[in-house]
């Protein structure tokens, strides 16, 4: 079989099954779409192909909520020509024990026919970095909505952490207790069909408290799954890095999440690495170079780096089935992978809605990832992270003083005071601070609190009032807290 695309020409034998693979060098991206010929017993032409940069999007829902649910849908759409953004939807499978064969999907150009059905998080980051870069970006979006992090790990991953027998035996409990959770279930949605009908007739809208299904077996909530059926047989596909916006499903396991969460980033980056070298000699390329391709001549092969992993942080969401604070202990967690090298995130603790898992206002989320990417991998010289807390010291006068890294263009609060902050002695019991900016450093205090211990910001599941401290380039600050209680 001999592949040719852009003055490369590759050639290798298929294996018994009938499968085979080459592997390009890399080359520039490229604005002008080519051919790309396969030739064997017959020969295939792929036409239509562009060269830049495949970003992998990955999560659950609210990485595959689609751009026409969100704001400004229509307008969103309409404008949504960009020939040079290309979207990939994998659709949803799960495998067991093993990688899935294949996926289905296809690529397709965005137009404002198509863009609606794009994620819309992986759009609005697309549109930002084409913009700013010029060159094509592909979206392959490996998404599902509902799915825990253990459904995206594969065994070894998931292994690799202190959490493996737990998250077995949790899943195990879920399949003993499925029937009756599914009893009880059809019950309630029985109901609430009879309620959606009355109400159609009488034409007011379905009722909004419609039952979600119980994880059971047959479904993505069972640990490595959605690794097997979705990831894997990806992993060869030479990507830029990923975007990822997960965590809801595992709020309240946030010590899980802590360690699951590198094991995936590092997981995934172990997978691409070995995929990323040929499987057997036969795959090793005899290249011709053709005068008039002379300037699309591939570069040499470049050493496999850790590919960028950046993700978002959960926004506020007053989750009426966790506590106070299970929202802000995932965010915590989630922020712990910024240690590893490779990895940025977006904060959102300003973008989410009270009452709204989904919130529709993704255009601001993928213009932060978009930040980020700029900044971190394309090395632009552009803010990326609003105020960091970088260090805490007690004052004489009872107050505790905030410094933060990203605060070098100063603090700004959006309304009449600086909201969000919370203050605790050695009691323990935090209360509602009293906050004011000097210079770059926020300085919080209480007169329920004699002598101040810890300090927290945003520290909860939708912080009321509303967190409002952010930096001058516009960024908020991220949620933390001074103590380890």
């Amino acid at each position: 079989i001999t592949v040719a695309f852009r003055g490369q020409t590759l050639a290798t034998k298929a294996d018994r099954d009938g499968r085979w693979r080459v592997n390009l060098a890399p080359m520039p991206a490229q604005p002008y779409p080519a051919d790309l010929v396969v030739d064997g017993s017959n020969t295939i032409t792929l036409r239509d192909i562009l060269v830049g940069d495949v970003w992998l999007c990955s999560g659950q829902s609210n990485m595959e909520w689609p751009v026409r649910l969100s704001d400004d849908a229509v307008t969103e759409t309409a404008t949504a020509h960009f020939p040079l953004i290309r979207h990939f939807k994998v659709a949803t499978q799960m495998a067991h024990d093993a990688p899935a064969a294949d996926v289905q999907g296809s690529w397709t150009v965005c137009t404002a026919e198509t863009a609606p059905h794009f994620t819309a998080v992986g759009f609005f980051f697309a549109r930002e970095l084409h913009r700013d870069l010029g060159v094509p970006i592909g979206l392959l979006n490996v998404s599902w909505g509902g799915t825990p992090i253990e459904s995206w790990l594969s065994p070894a991953m998931l292994a690799a952490t202190p959490h493996a027998a737990s998250v077995t035996a949790a899943w195990a409990q879920t399949v003993a207790e499925y029937p009756a959770k599914k009893a009880a279930h059809d019950l309630k949605m029985a109901d609430w069909e009879k309620r959606a009908a009355a109400a159609k007739a009488a034409g007011q809208p379905e009722p909004g408290d419609k039952p979600w299904r119980p994880a059971g077996p047959g479904l993505p909530e069972e640990p490595t799954v959605a690794w097997f059926g979705m990831v894997a047989p990806v992993v060869p596909f030479a990507v830029r890095g990923t975007l990822w916006y997960q965590g809801e499903s595992n709020v309240g396991r946030e010590a899980e999440y802590r360690d699951l969460f590198p094991a995936l980033v590092k997981g995934w980056r172990d997978a691409w690495a070995a995929a990323a070298q040929p499987a057997s000699p036969a795959d090793q390329p005899r290249r011709r170079r053709h005068r008039k391709d002379a300037d699309d001549a591939p570069a040499a092969p470049a050493a496999v780096e850790p590919f960028p992993f950046l993700f978002v942080q959960l926004p506020n969401y007053a989750d009426n089935n966790a506590d106070g604070t299970a929202w802000a202990r995932l965010r915590e967690a989630q922020t712990a992978a910024l240690s590893l090298p490779a990895t940025g995130m977006a904060v959102a603790i300003d973008e989410g809605e009270s009452t709204v898992l989904h919130p529709t206002h993704k255009q601001e989320v993928g213009r932060r990832l978009a930040l980020v990417a700029r900044a971190q991998v394309y090395g632009e010289g552009v803010d990326n992270a609003g105020p960091t807390f970088a260090e805490h010291t007690l004052e004489a006068d009872g107050s505790i003083r905030i410094r933060f890294d990203h605060a070098e263009i100063g603090l700004v609060c959006r309304g009449p005071r600086v909201q969000g902050f919370q203050i605790a002695g050695a009691d323990r019991v935090f209360h509602p601070a009293e906050a004011r900016l000097e210079s770059d450093t926020v300085v919080v205090s209480s007169p329920a609190v004699k002598a101040p211990m810890a300090v927290r910001y945003a520290y909860a599941n939708d912080p009321q009032p509303a967190a409002n401290l952010y930096n001058g380039a516009g960024l908020p600050a991220a949620p933390f807290r001074t103590d380890n209680w």
